[in-house]
Formats: C-alpha cells, structure tokens, sequence
C-alpha cells in the first residue's frame, strides 16, 4: 500500500513511522507530482506533514482531497495546532511526535489500510495469537506484554515462517532502512523474545550460524 508523504523531504521518523505501519512511503513535491507518481491501484492515502511552511503544506493537502481524490491526514507539532482552527482539505490529524499504532489506526478510520470486515485480524502460530488490529498478544490465551517493536518482530517472524532472515533484513524490514542501530539490535529482540515465548516456545526462533534466524 503505498502512501504519498508531502513534503518531499519528510522527517525520518514520519517515514520510520509510515513503515512501521505497513505501508510504502513516496516523498511527492506537489499535487502534480502525487498524480505522475501514482501507483496502479491508486494511493492508499496521503499523509501532509505542516513543518515550516504550514500554508502551503495546507493548500497541498487541500490539492491532494479535492482533485486527486485522496484521504488526507495532516501531521502538526502539538505546538502548533493553532494553524489548523480554520483550516480544511484534510480528513484527520495526528500530533508529534508521532505513534506509530495511532498513526495505523488513523489511516485505517480513512480507509487506507485494508483491515475490511470479514477479514480475521489475528494471526496464529501454535497456542500463541497476534491480533493485527489491537496490537494485542496472547499465548495460550494468556494476555503477554510485549513492547512495541516485540511485537512487530514477531509479527514480521508469524508473517514470515520457514525461512531465513539475516539480521540486516529484518532491520531493514522491521526497524526501517533510516535505522541506525547495529545487528545487535535484533539479537537483542530475539532474546527477550524467546525468554517471553517461554522455554517450551523458545525453540520457534531458530538461530541458523552466520546468517541470521527462521521462525517455525
């Protein structure tokens, strides 16, 4: 699902962000540009990040609803909510900095992310279930704590089953290509993981040698 972020140079951790929640960030300059861009299947939605020039980023946002047709959701500093009193041409708005769940649940009431009626939420492995639209997990119906990006390793590891993943993927995959931190980040994950999964659990996360890890 694809995403057209205004402006063209959006902050790193809106992109963080956009790809935490599943969807594939495009950095447009203008309306003009969102529609040469536009993927076959359409945007899924547009986020507008009001930055230093707020009107502008407004009149854009305006642009992308009315003549592209797009659902928009507007990022603002919570400073600076005041620019939006008499402000129109988006659909909703989300504050810095920014939830990468909120912002998911956000462009999901838009009707950005494909979660439909009728589509079971929940992923399953064994005893243990990951329901996609609460971010809640549970392993032989038991509620466990896992911190956010916990969890989206293991939702990227249920997605992913049977295969090996080196930890440079699963960076890039889970964290985002802006992440900085090492491979050691995800040793670290997997870790607590496993200690969380507990010892009869544990052994779904397979280490394979000088690669990386496959679950299942």
């Amino acid at each position: 699902m694809y995403l057209a972020i205004y402006p063209e140079s959006p902050s790193s951790t809106l992109i963080a962000a956009v790809l935490a929640a599943g969807f594939q960030p495009v950095p447009v300059a203008a309306v003009a540009d969102a529609a040469r861009k536009a993927p076959a299947e359409g945007w899924a939605g547009s986020v507008v990040e009001l930055g230093d020039a707020p009107d502008l980023a407004i009149t854009v946002a305006g642009k992308l609803k009315e003549e592209l047709g797009v659902p928009v959701l507007v990022v603002v500093d919570r400073t600076l909510t005041a620019d939006l009193d008499d402000a129109a041409g988006f659909d909703d708005f989300i504050l810095t900095p920014v939830d990468r769940i909120e912002l998911r649940i956000r462009l999901a009431r838009l009707g950005a992310v494909d979660e439909v009626v009728g589509t079971d939420p929940v992923l399953r492995f064994g005893d243990l279930e990951l329901n996609t639209a609460t971010y809640q997990a549970t392993i032989a119906a038991t509620p466990t704590d896992l911190t956010y990006m916990e969890y989206e390793l293991l939702r990227f590891l249920v997605e992913n089953p049977n295969r090996v993943w080196s930890r440079e993927q699963i960076l890039s995959k889970v964290w985002g290509y802006d992440y900085f931190g090492g491979s050691r980040t995800v040793d670290v994950h997997v870790r607590r993981l496993r200690a969380k999964l507990g010892e009869e659990r544990s052994s779904w996360i397979t280490t394979v040698r000088s690669v990386g890890y496959r679950f299942g």
